[in-house]
């Protein structure tokens, strides 16, 4: 029997969250060019809303990790593909599409810094503190989540599931838990 896909959050939920990150970053970065950099693959689709919605001098660059085997962390972070933008003297701003146990996060973060940036940042639209398993600072996060597997919006599960416009809690068969029981960050 296959998984189910149980609605959590709706394309005009999330176009909100989208503004609402840009309208802050926008602010932040005033009178800076950014350097964004986005993982992939999952925060592709998140990346390019939030560069859109920016509307603002900045570069773009990418890293790819692997940390991550079906619905499951396998512990280890593995740089598959490292960022081809210099980040010495930059003002980089780390984007994520799902931040949980906070490894492959608190790795990149490492990672980026060491290579001196002016500033380092960190974006997600969705955070699961449950999950969290290394410290990360989020300056940034559209959605707090509770324990669940998501895909959709660029989030997969072995490769499934990127074209869905909205985010949806993937459940096994026979699972019945119920996705509810989080509410969106309000603005500050």
């Amino acid at each position: 029997m296959p998984p189910s896909l149980q609605p959590l959050l709706s394309p005009p939920q999330i176009a909100e969250a989208v503004a609402r990150l840009a309208a802050a970053i926008r602010q932040d970065y005033a009178g800076r060019q950014p350097l964004l950099v986005g993982v992939l693959k999952g925060a592709f689709v998140f990346l390019a809303d939030l560069v859109r919605a920016l509307d603002m001098p900045l570069s773009v660059g990418f890293v790819r990790l692997a940390s991550y085997r079906g619905t499951g962390s396998s512990g280890a972070v593995q740089l598959l593909c490292d960022l081809q933008e210099p980040v010495a003297k930059r003002d980089v701003l780390l984007v994520e599409g799902v931040v949980d146990s906070g490894r492959t996060a608190a790795w990149l973060w490492q990672h980026l810094a060491a290579q001196q940036p002016a500033s380092l940042r960190l974006c997600t639209l969705l955070d699961k503190p449950a999950r969290r398993q290394v410290p990360v600072q989020i300056d940034y996060r559209g959605f707090t989540l509770p324990d669940v597997f998501v895909v959709g919006y660029g989030l997969d599960c072995n490769e499934q599931y990127r074209h869905l416009p909205g985010l949806y809690v993937l459940q096994a068969p026979g699972d019945t838990a119920s996705p509810r029981g989080f509410e969106p960050l309000l603005p500050d």
